[in-house]
């Protein structure tokens, strides 16, 4: 269905410049769009390859404009693509409110208002699931499990008994919640395995990506919190308590115990190590290796991590070791010194 600039820019809270009554008959991103179509400007690569786009109108950010076509000025350029995109390319529709009766759910499980659950999911004893909750098929959760309100849990996921889930809540298929800490200690030639009595905290607003795992404290529960966004694949050890509105990329590994403060930042296949403490808005790029506390605001490269100067003058060097080493040699055999 085609819509005109203006119903768009109302959609959106955009500031329109151009025709009000053009039609927009489709949404697609910068170099797939066509005629009648919107697309948006958001990174200066596309700003280069503005001659080649065919859209009929852009939303960018605000005070940029295109001479050749009509804009839709916005904060944010993709959430506001994002926004329209749906009207253009209808998405699937949620389940409806219910409970299958494939699903297996114990009589004591309390389930609140306008939930969803459908086939093949099982809920144990104990458990409560708040409002307008999702639970997908072959979703499993523990006994005395609480559920808070809109929380939505994907085909598969697993959340171990005594965890406790906020509101608004996403955990996507495969994640596992509070399967056992790994501690043992070794007694008469054998690893003697600690008991894991702890759960897992999931503060609200937290989403956790598909195949993430995340073990359950010892004797006091995990934590995650609030508004905290973790990737597909990411390992969390016992004990640890991430702090608000983290970022965790794919393959992070976290060792049990370690912390972080709010807004922490960590990169693809960063790996901390235990009883480790990251600062608040530290940045942990790429593959850092991380064996001591980061201080607040730091960003470190590099394993072992360094500061992000220090880390990034060693690679520049390294590349430089066979001249430099060439060098050292010359300078060795001017000076009459042996090797």
């Amino acid at each position: 269905m085609p819509y005109t600039l203006q119903q768009l820019a109302e959609r959106i809270g955009g500031t329109l410049h151009g025709p009000a009554d053009l039609m927009i008959t489709g949404a697609r991103p910068f170099h797939k769009a066509g005629p009648g179509d919107i697309t948006f400007l958001d990174s200066d690569d596309h700003a280069k390859d503005l001659a080649q786009c065919q859209a009929a109108a852009l939303i960018v950010r605000q005070g940029i404009r295109d001479g050749e076509r009509p804009v839709l000025e916005v904060a944010e350029p993709i959430l506001a693509f994002a926004a329209l995109y749906p009207w253009f390319h209808p998405q699937p529709s949620m389940p409806p409110p219910g409970v299958d009766p494939h699903a297996a759910i114990h009589p004591t499980v309390q389930i609140g208002p306008e939930a969803c659950i459908q086939g093949l999911a099982a809920i144990a004893a104990g458990t409560r699931i708040g409002a307008r909750c999702r639970i997908y098929p072959g979703v499993f959760i523990g006994p005395m499990c609480r559920i808070g309100d809109d929380v939505t849990l994907y085909p598969n996921a697993v959340i171990y008994h005594g965890c406790t889930l906020g509101h608004r809540v996403t955990i996507h298929a495969n994640a596992v919640i509070g399967a056992d800490g790994f501690g043992y200690r070794t007694q008469g030639g054998q690893h003697v395995k600690i008991p894991q009595y702890g759960g897992v905290c999931i503060e609200d607003d937290v989403e956790i990506g598909a195949g993430t795992t995340i073990d359950r404290g010892t004797f006091e529960p995990t934590i995650i919190g609030r508004g905290t966004k973790i990737d597909n694949l990411v390992q969390i050890g016992h004990n640890c308590h991430i702090g608000r509105h983290n970022l965790l990329v794919s393959q992070v590994g976290i060792a049990g115990s370690s912390s972080t403060g709010d807004y922490v930042v960590m990169a693809g296949q960063v790996g901390v190590a235990d009883h480790v403490h990251i600062g608040d808005q530290a940045v942990l790029g790429a593959q850092a290796g991380v064996h001591k506390d980061i201080p607040a605001g730091w960003r470190v490269l590099g394993a072992p991590a360094r500061p992000e100067r220090d880390a990034k003058i060693i690679l520049l060097s390294m590349d430089r070791l066979p001249e430099i080493r060439q060098d050292v040699r010359k300078i060795k055999k001017h000076l009459g010194l042996a090797g």
